[in-house]
């Protein structure tokens, strides 16, 4: 077994087409884990799989919007009926808004944001549950917040309310099932260069205000740092950490 206990067990990543989620995949595949990768892309979902097997890891993918209940159920029974269960769930998958000021979202906005980004995630959770419960060890799940899970200037207020929702899920899954093993925790990522993409009308309200906030992030993060941190709340490393909101985001949260 690895000396972070990744050493056969099943990993589920979402958003493991590019950016954070494909960089998490790789690490988890390094350390011996099996890895499902979750995306909406299947060229970047194969893509991804295709580059742990050429290293001598195990991957299948599973493509598909994740918000569909449909297939959260084809992604924990592929990782149930290939891996032989769910030891790890990364929520990472998630869109940006068009940073949008309250007044400025539109219904189609808010519901599609809300959807992907804490829906999805809470549908994902409660369908690796019951096999989590099943392991002797319990299991780990960390989820991708933001800088706009801790403030109002880091996003629009869809992504914004979406990122709080998430902190909210972490901290209530801490503490429903500590006493089973399960642990929950997420990182807060600043700036990182991924390809997420903001499509915002320059001369809205909500991007014109929010402008000098983003410029304190200071130095974007690659996405293997955010990995590397998510690698350690899922592992045995952090075995005493649960309801934990990590900044990975060079102390922009501490401005």
């Amino acid at each position: 077994m690895s000396s972070n206990g990744f050493e056969g067990r099943s990993v589920v990543v979402t958003g493991a087409g590019s950016g954070i989620g494909r960089a998490a995949a790789f690490k988890f595949a390094a350390e011996g884990a099996r890895v499902l990768v979750a995306d909406l892309n299947p060229e970047g979902a194969g893509e991804t799989v295709k580059a742990i097997e050429n290293e001598g890891g195990i991957a299948r993918a599973v493509v598909g919007d994740l918000s569909d209940q449909r297939v959260v159920d084809e992604v924990v029974a592929t990782a149930v009926d290939t891996f032989g269960g769910v030891n790890v769930l990364v929520n990472n998958a998630g869109i940006m808004d068009r940073m949008s000021a309250l007044g400025e979202t539109d219904d189609a906005e808010w519901e599609r944001v809300i959807r992907v980004n804490l829906t999805a995630p809470f549908l994902l959770a409660r369908a690796v549950l019951p096999h989590m419960l099943a392991n002797t060890d319990g299991g780990a799940i960390v989820f991708t917040a933001s800088e706009a899970s801790l403030r109002g200037s880091a996003a629009g207020a869809a992504y914004t309310a979406s990122k709080h929702g998430i902190v909210g899920l972490v901290k209530s899954l801490s503490v429903m099932y500590r006493g089973v093993g399960i642990r929950a925790n997420a990182i807060v990522p600043g700036a990182t260069a991924t390809s997420i993409q903001v499509d915002a009308r320059a001369d809205a309200h909500g991007p014109a205000t929010l402008r000098p906030y983003l410029g304190l992030s200071g130095r974007p993060a690659a996405a293997d740092e955010q990995a590397a941190a998510i690698l350690f709340l899922a592992s045995d490393a952090a075995s005493n950490i649960n309801g934990a909101v990590l900044p990975v985001d060079n102390g922009w949260s501490a401005i």
